[in-house]
C-alpha cells in the first residue's frame, strides 16, 4: 500500500572499515505514486537525481556524544550521505588512526525550512542497516522548537527506528511533556527482517490522533499526550503536535539504546541505510477542535495477602521474555541468563555490561495511587558478596523514580530487605519493580524470592 514497487538487489562491493565500500542498488522498473485515499501529494523525493538536492535537504554536523552518548560524528559530506542507483544512502564509517584509535562518522539530513508539514501522511520506503551498535531512524522534529520550549516539550515523532541487532522489529514513538514522557508502539515482522529487503514505513498524523503503519498495516495509534511551558502551565491540546514538523533521516552509532559496536559489527554495505523515497501527503483541511481523551486507569488488584506482585515467590516457571509478569533483559553489552527453580530466580552473569540496567529483572503493571504509602520487600542473596540496585519506577512516565534507586549489599546468606515509600506523583497503573544487576564490579550469581509490593496505612 502507498508504495512504488521495485525489483531490488544489493550490489555487493568489497571494502571494510576505512571507506572503500560502496552502497548501491540496481536500477529497477518504477510505477506511479499511489496516493492514500483522501490525501493529495504535497512533496516527494524519489532520489532519482544524480545527487542529493540541497534545496530540499540540509546536511547536519554534530560532534560525538551530542545526544544519547552516541559515538559518531555527523559530517556534512557525500562520503556519508549520497544518492546512488535511485536511493538515498546514509553510510556510517569506522575510522582507525595510525595509533589504533577508533572513531565513527555518519550522516544525518533534514528538510527543515524546506519541507515542513503540519498534519498529513508521511511515508518512506527504507532498507535498514544490520549490525550491533547501529540505530537508524526516520523521524520528525518541529520547525520551531521554541514554540513550546526545548525537547521534550517541543515534541518528537519517531516514524521508524530499527536496532541493528534486532532487525525484525520497528518502533513508532512520540516524545513529549514536562517531565519527559513517551508513547510507543512496536511491530515485529512475521517473517524476514527490515535489513534484507525494503519496507514502507508511514505515520498518519491528524489533530489529536497519530497512527503508525508498516507496509500499509496499522500497528499503533495514540491520542494521549500533553506539554507545558517552562513555567509549568499546560498548553492547549493537541500541543505540541499542532505545529509544523520536518523529516530527519540518520544512522547513529552506539549510544544508550543500541550499545556500542562489537567484534561482530561490520562496516560494509550492510551498514548502510537505503531510502527509496520520501513522500508527504495532506488532506484539504483538518478540524483542530479536538479534546484530549480522559485516561482511565486499569489498577491491578492485590492478592489475598495484599501483594500486588504476580508470581512473587517464583512458584511458576514462567516465560521471562514476554510482556507478562516477570521479564528478564540484557542491555548495553550485558550477557546473562535467568532461571526459575525451587521458588527463586537465579541470575547468572557472564558480562556485567556498561550500565546498571545491562542485566535487569523487572515486573510492570503495578498500581500506585497518588498519596498512598507502600512497602516494597524481597529476600535475596548472592554466591559471593556483591551489590545490586533496585527501584520502583514509572516506565510510561519517563522512568520516573517512585522509590529511588537503592544499592543493596548482598551476601552469601539469605537476607530480607524492606523499604517504605510514599507515592507522591500522579496515580499510575503501570508502576514497575526493577532489579538492576549490571555494571556492579561483579558477575556473582544472584538469587531473589518473596518479592512484595503492598499498600500500608
Amino acid at each position: 500500500m502507498n508504495k512504488r514497487i521495485r525489483l531490488l538487489s544489493v550490489l555487493l562491493v568489497m571494502g571494510i572499515l576505512m571507506g572503500s565500500v560502496s552502497c548501491s542498488k540496481k536500477d529497477s522498473e518504477e510505477e506511479d505514486i499511489v496516493v492514500p485515499e483522501g490525501y493529495k501529494l504535497v512533496w516527494n523525493d524519489e532520489f532519482d537525481a544524480a545527487e542529493l538536492s540541497t534545496e530540499d535537504w540540509n546536511l547536519e554536523t554534530h560532534s560525538p556524544g551530542w545526544v544519547n552518548h552516541e559515538l559518531q560524528a555527523y559530517v556534512a559530506s557525500d562520503e556519508y550521505v549520497f544518492v546512488e542507483d535511485g536511493n538515498l544512502v546514509i553510510r556510517p564509517v569506522q575510522n582507525i588512526d595510525d595509533k589504533g584509535r577508533v572513531s565513527y562518522s555518519s550522516g544525518r539530513i533534514n528538510t527543515a525550512n524546506a519541507h515542513d508539514i503540519k498534519y498529513g501522511w508521511i511515508e518512506a520506503r527504507i532498507k535498514f542497516p544490520s549490525g550491533k551498535g547501529f540505530l537508524p531512524a526516520f523521524w520528525m522534529m518541529p520547525q520551531y522548537e521554541s514554540t513550546y520550549g526545548p525537547w521534550p516539550k517541543c515534541g518528537e515523532i519517531d516514524i521508524a527506528e530499527v536496532l541493528g541487532n534486532d532487525t525484525d522489529t520497528t518502533y513508532g514513538t512520540i516524545h513529549y511533556g514536562e517531565p519527559h514522557n513517551q508513547n510507543q508502539g512496536i511491530y515485529s515482522l512475521p517473517e524476514g527482517d527490515f535489513s534484507s529487503e525494503f519496507h514502507t514505513f508511514a505515520v498518519e498524523w491528524e489533530p489529536g490522533l497519530i497512527r503508525w503503519y508498516v507496509d500499509g498495516e496499522m500497528f499503533y495509534e495514540t491520542s494521549d499526550w500533553y506539554t507545558k511551558t517552562a513555567a509549568g502551565d499546560p498548553k492547549p491540546y493537541p500541543a505540541p503536535f499542532d505545529q509544523p514538523f520536518h523529516v530527519i533521516l540518520n544512522v547513529a552509532v552506539g549510544g544508550d539504546w543500541p550499545g556500542s559496536p562489537d567484534e561482530t559489527t561490520v562496516f560494509d554495505e550492510n551498514a548502510c541505510m537505503y531510502v527509496d523515497y520520501v513522500r508527504m501527503f495532506q488532506r484539504d483541511s483538518y478540524d483542530e477542535n479536538v479534546e484530549r481523551p480522559e485516561r482511565v486507569l486499569d489498577m491491578r488488584e492485590a492478592d489475598e495477602t495484599g501483594n500486588f506482585v504476580h508470581n512473587s515467590d517464583f512458584a511458576e516457571a514462567e516465560d521471562l521474555t514476554d510482556e507478562n509478569d516477570w521479564k528478564f533483559q540484557e542491555l548495553n553489552n550485558g550477557i546473562a541468563s535467568a532461571e526459575i527453580s525451587d521458588n527463586e530466580i537465579i541470575i547468572t552473569t557472564v558480562d556485567e555490561g556498561t550500565e546498571d540496567y545491562s542485566v535487569q529483572l523487572v515486573q510492570p503493571g503495578l498500581p500506585l495511587e497518588e498519596g498512598a504509602s507502600y512497602r516494597y520487600s524481597f529476600d535475596a542473596y548472592a554466591d559471593e558478596d556483591r551489590q545490586m540496585m533496585t527501584a520502583v519506577t514509572g516506565p510510561d512516565q519517563s522512568y520516573l523514580r517512585y522509590f529511588e534507586d537503592t544499592k543493596i549489599d548482598l551476601t552469601s546468606d539469605l537476607q530480607s530487605y524492606s523499604f517504605d515509600f510514599e507515592m507522591n506523583e500522579a496515580s499510575d497503573d503501570n508502576g514497575r519493580i526493577e532489579f538492576n544487576m549490571g555494571n556492579q564490579n561483579s558477575t556473582a550469581n544472584i538469587h531473589i524470592t518473596n518479592v512484595r509490593l503492598e499498600k500500608i496505612e
